[in-house]
């Protein structure tokens, strides 16, 4: 298997810059124009003594030799006259632009353009959050491995576990940050699974491989007294951002742990028969609530505005076309981030020595409903599953565990 007597040359190489957990290397077509050089995976592995270098081509060794020298020779064949054509048509050529000319079949298809149409999708659906989140997650896994072109088959557990330890070591991210970052590649591994373009049995997941698990996380809320004190404490003592970021977090508190993202684009006109009614973002679930004599207070002060034409209750969003789905998230993100700055003064105010943000609010609420049926709390959670709300119920209250540690040290 040779080159073509031109300014370009392409050859099968034996990438030996990403080693396989079976001591495996992966085949490559190497591209080079004009000293600068590209790659594309063929999909297979080889170990490095089944591999003639000199000859670039599978020895006798390989159960498969045959039938996979010929296919590299048809993958050279393909190449070498793609780049022909280019001569030809007297087109510029680059490296890039071979590698563009060359059709690789979709069975080899990168992990790159898997997780590029899956981004756009979540673009096109408007769940730009998520979108926010998983780019930067993919792009992570894409720089940390330095190979555009990568495929599938290529991510197995030894790679996976290199990348969990770079992000600890070289990213600092927490373990549920490095959880976050596997999930993505979990997801676009499943979807790879799905169109047919990897066979689930170089699935790099699941028992006795990389296993994912979120580690238990500390879930901070405000006691009785905390919460009592913040209802308490007069607006006066605060700034217009302090106080409105207090009431805000109260109507989160009030409504069993209502999401920001949520709660700012309650509406007046969802208001009415003395229950609020809406539909949470998360799920599109529907829930309906009543509105409770503090609620209606801290409404109260927002009513001057009733009339605009957006209709909102509070004035978080109230500048934004609420048609513009990219627009909403943006000003929804700079609301969360300056809400939580506020509520965190406020509670540096109440000398309340507790890491406080907006979902403490569900978590205040999760805190002081211990004796509340778990069926009531997934209906006001909006939990899918009752197991979830359990496990939920479970990582907050602590009291059984108390109890038993008082029956046994309390002597």
């Amino acid at each position: 298997m040779g080159k073509i007597k031109s300014m370009s040359s392409v050859k099968i190489i034996l990438w030996k810059h990403r080693q396989k957990s079976d001591g495996s290397f992966p085949l490559r077509l190497r591209i080079t124009h004009n000293r600068k050089t590209r790659y594309i995976s063929l999909g297979h592995h080889v170990q490095e003594k089944e591999w003639d270098e000199v000859k670039s081509k599978v020895k006798r060794c390989h159960p498969n030799y045959k039938r996979l020298n010929n296919l590299l020779i048809q993958k050279l064949a393909e190449a070498n006259q793609t780049l022909i054509d280019l001569e030809t048509d007297k087109k510029a050529i680059t490296s890039k632009n071979i590698k563009d000319e060359i059709v690789v079949p979709l069975n080899q298809t990168t992990f790159k353009q898997i997780a590029n149409s899956y981004l756009r999708e979540l673009e096109q659906t408007n769940k730009f959050k998520r979108l926010s989140s998983d780019k930067t997650r993919v792009n992570h896994f894409i720089k940390f491995t330095n190979n555009s072109d990568l495929t599938f088959q290529d991510i197995d557990e030894a790679l996976l576990k290199k990348f969990s330890i770079h992000l600890r070591r070289t990213k600092k991210v927490s373990e549920r940050s490095i959880i976050n970052n596997l999930i993505v590649i979990r997801t676009l591994f499943n979807r790879a699974i799905k169109l047919g373009i990897v066979d689930s049995k170089f699935y790099p997941f699941g028992k006795g491989k990389i296993q994912l698990k979120f580690p238990e996380t500390e879930k901070v809320g405000l006691n009785i007294e905390e919460i009592q004190a913040l209802e308490n404490i007069k607006p006066e003592e605060l700034t217009q951002d302090q106080n409105h970021a207090r009431n805000v977090w109260l109507i989160c508190f009030y409504f069993g742990g209502i999401r920001i993202g949520d709660l700012l684009k309650l509406k007046w006109k969802d208001i009415y028969d003395g229950r609020l009614h809406y539909r949470m973002g998360k799920n599109q679930k529907l829930l309906s609530l009543k509105v409770s004599e503090k609620s209606k207070k801290i409404f109260e002060n927002y009513k001057a505005d009733k009339t605009s034409k957006s209709n909102l209750i509070f004035p978080d969003l109230k500048t934004v076309n609420l048609k513009d789905s990219k627009a909403i998230y943006r000003k929804e993100k700079i609301a969360d981030k300056n809400l939580n700055k506020y509520i965190r003064e406020v509670m540096g105010i109440l000398k309340i020595d507790k890491h406080i943000g907006f979902h403490s609010a569900r978590h205040s609420f999760a805190h002081l409903s211990s004796d509340i049926d778990v069926r009531q709390l997934q209906k006001i959670f909006r939990h899918s599953n009752i197991t979830t709300t359990i496990g939920y119920m479970e990582s907050i209250n602590h009291t059984d565990a108390d109890d038993a540690l008082e029956r046994v040290t309390g002597f």
